[in-house]
């Protein structure tokens, strides 16, 4: 049912979870090429589209409504000190690796867009590590599928259940981080 599913929709599911963050996707998604449900070289090539779309909009929308973004939501303006100072540092590796890190995949490219970055700069930098990404988080996923089949003799006969449990881990690490984010948010107005 599962491995049906991929085959049918797993390249559409590729090129929109990565529009937002993707890793979970890309993870399964490198899982099922390595089963061979799925093209490597095409899932890489949809991660990389989807992820250099996805962060190219929110660098536009940082730039276009940054100020009332940065007012109407506190936990996205808390993140503007510390890319403005790694800016000023290493603007090129800030722009390269936004999207690797924790917390900040989609608030990292408003908040470029809010600071004032180039856009021709955001756009070629953007592309570039999306690229990276792509082939890191696939290949990741791809060599897990190769772990997994290297201890195993009958890979067939788990790798719905492989699949379904890299999609839930991804899930609830989701929802954990929102709910997180969520408590962290209310904390000060609990002080007030």
């Amino acid at each position: 049912m599962i491995t049906a599913f991929v085959a049918s929709y797993g390249y559409l599911a590729v090129f929109v979870g990565t529009l937002f963050e993707g890793e979970t996707i890309l993870l399964a998604a490198g899982f099922a090429a390595h089963r061979g449900l799925l093209d490597w070289r095409l899932v890489a090539l949809l991660a990389m589209l989807g992820a250099t779309i996805g962060d190219q909009l929110a660098f536009l929308l940082g730039r276009w409504k940054g100020a009332a973004l940065l007012a109407r939501f506190p936990a996205l303006a808390q993140h503007k000190p510390r890319i403005d100072a790694l800016l000023q540092r290493r603007h090129v590796l800030l722009i390269l690796g936004v999207r690797f890190l924790y917390g900040l995949r989609i608030a990292g490219p408003v908040l470029l867009g809010a600071s004032g970055v180039p856009p021709l700069r955001f756009a070629l930098l953007n592309a570039v590590g999306a690229a990276l990404w792509a082939t890191l988080i696939t290949g990741a996923g791809y060599a897990f599928g190769a772990a997994i089949n290297a201890m195993l003799d009958d890979m067939k006969t788990i790798e719905e259940a492989v699949m379904v449990v890299i999609v839930v881990c991804g899930l609830a690490f989701w929802l954990w981080r929102r709910h997180r984010s969520r408590a962290l948010q209310q904390a000060p107005r609990q002080k007030r």
